[in-house]
């Protein structure tokens, strides 16, 4: 097996393209779950690989199709990888045959780009065309109304166009169109130096900086086979569980501001403040960029004393957490809000407190151990209804749990490096990296050559929410729409990339 075909730290099954379908078709059989797909020119050859996990075990498989860029699509067997296939579509002008959605996603409806810009040839290509409405399925009534919504929104709500089709209430068809802040974040990782590429991963998600550092460092680390120090795996924890922190009291906040519980949702934006205070006291940074590199962290924290500084944070949010358990008009609305089945949720690859709400018990904290976490207690939230109830109390219980990481990983502290020492190797190398975000699983791809990266591939995990979220707005209604979007925690810049 050739260096470029090592994803390290996966299992490699090389597939014919006549055998893919089968193939795949065998690992659901074995109780695999696919977790993303991609494409890739080595060479000038393409590559599509298909990453898979299994339960109760903690390698990764990763299907490998190689010299074809036509292939059969999976997306009827496997339904969540619609999405990526019409991704590599749009990006990397490959073919998937059978398609049952053969609609743009990335590169909307009445648009073109005359070089796709993962394609083949790495030409620059300018967008062409003019808008045109999205493709729908076509709802025949007589009381039928159609609303398009966005993509400019009121507030300081990210930009994305939703056609409802509707009778009075009662929505019939939810249609999200996201993309329109598609940054091209792929494209612009190559040529560039890994080392210091940690800057622009930091830049993906504004709320998901130091994950996305982490998962990325992590995959240039498996790459390169870097050991990162103790000390600096325990300060990574500390540094993802705050942002993982501020991201739930923020949930809560906006929770609470669509069933119009005013004070409770000022409490909750006001403990997120809380939070982005405290870390940017510890360490230089409200939202935590700047502090994670390749090999480790870029500087040491004290962190030792984090626990006592935490207290108060216990207190006011644990008594936040019950007045909002105890206000009946808020679980009123969100109770039967939103359903997702147990079987939705895996087949359009649900992730994070949305996939546990509806009863996948997965986190990558615990399933794919990295970091300190193999060396800290928590518990995985679960729950069964697949509600807004259900993904709240997910979320709550989630919050509970990183404080306690947070008090156990400061408290495991002892002296010692924060950055490996290593030189970047020459040649090629490839490697992933993970982390289970506030939102659920983050996945980055990598390959380097001679220390400069030549395809990055993130998987975020509201890419894979806001495929699940449109399956819980057919058949509703119009006033339970905001709480059923904000019960999922969605971020469309996390989406678009």
């Amino acid at each position: 097996m050739s260096t470029a075909s090592r994803l390290n730290p996966c299992s490699i099954r090389p597939v014919p393209v006549e055998r893919l379908a089968a193939v795949a078709q065998e690992c659901l059989d074995q109780e695999m779950r696919f977790l993303m797909a991609w494409h890739d020119w080595e060479d000038q050859a393409c590559v599509i690989r298909y990453l898979l996990s299994q339960k109760g075990n903690a390698e990764f498989i990763l299907l490998e199709v190689r010299g074809t860029d036509t292939l059969p699509s999976l997306a009827a067997l496997v339904p969540l990888l619609g999405w990526y296939e019409r991704e590599m579509h749009d990006l990397g002008g490959l073919e998937f045959s059978g398609h049952p959605e053969p609609f743009p996603l990335i590169i909307h409806e009445g648009f073109s780009i005359p070089q796709p810009p993962l394609g083949r040839n790495t030409m620059d290509g300018h967008l062409q065309g003019m808008y045109q409405p999205p493709t729908m399925p076509e709802v025949q009534g007589d009381q039928v109304q159609d609303l398009y919504w966005g993509p400019v929104r009121a507030d300081v709500v990210e930009t994305g166009e939703f056609h409802y089709s509707y009778i009075g209430e009662a929505i019939l068809h939810y249609h999200p169109r996201l993309f329109f802040k598609h940054r091209g974040m792929e494209a612009r990782f190559a040529g560039q130096d890994a080392e210091r590429s940690v800057y622009l991963a930091e830049r993906v998600s504004g709320v998901g900086s130091a994950c996305h550092a982490l998962a990325y460092c992590q995959a240039v680390e498996n790459a390169w086979g870097i050991e990162v120090p103790l000390r600096a795996q325990l300060l990574r924890v500390i540094i993802v569980e705050l942002e993982r922190l501020y991201n739930h009291f923020h949930y809560f906040g906006q929770l609470a501001k669509t069933t119009t519980l005013k004070v409770g949702a000022a409490t909750g934006f006001l403990m997120e403040e809380k939070v982005k205070q405290l870390a940017g006291q510890l360490t230089g940074s409200r939202y935590l960029r700047s502090l994670l590199c390749v090999g480790g962290l870029r500087r040491d924290l004290q962190a030792e004393h984090l626990a006592s500084a935490l207290e108060a944070i216990i207190d006011e949010g644990e008594a936040y957490l019950n007045r909002l358990r105890q206000t009946a008009t808020h679980l009123d609305r969100l109770m039967g809000t939103g359903i997702l089945s147990q079987d939705a949720a895996f087949d359009q690859g649900a992730t994070g407190p949305v996939a546990r709400a509806s009863g996948l018990d997965r986190d990558l904290r615990r399933d794919h151990p990295y970091a300190a976490y193999h060396q800290l207690r928590f518990n995985v939230p679960i729950r069964q209804k697949g509600d807004a109830m259900a993904r709240s109390e997910v979320r709550a219980e989630s919050l509970r749990e990183a404080l306690a990481l947070l008090v156990q990983a400061s408290g495991r502290l002892k002296a010692g490096p924060v950055r490996a020492a290593y030189a970047p190797p020459s040649g090629e190398q490839q490697g992933l990296g993970w982390a289970e975000t506030p939102r659920g699983t983050l996945l980055y791809a990598v390959r380097i050559r001679d220390g400069r990266l030549q395809r990055v591939k993130i998987k975020s995990p509201s890419f894979s929410n806001w495929r699940v979220f449109p399956l819980t707005v057919h058949g509703t209604n119009m006033m339970d729409y905001a709480i059923n979007e904000a019960s999922f925690g969605l971020s469309i810049a996390g989406c678009d990339r």
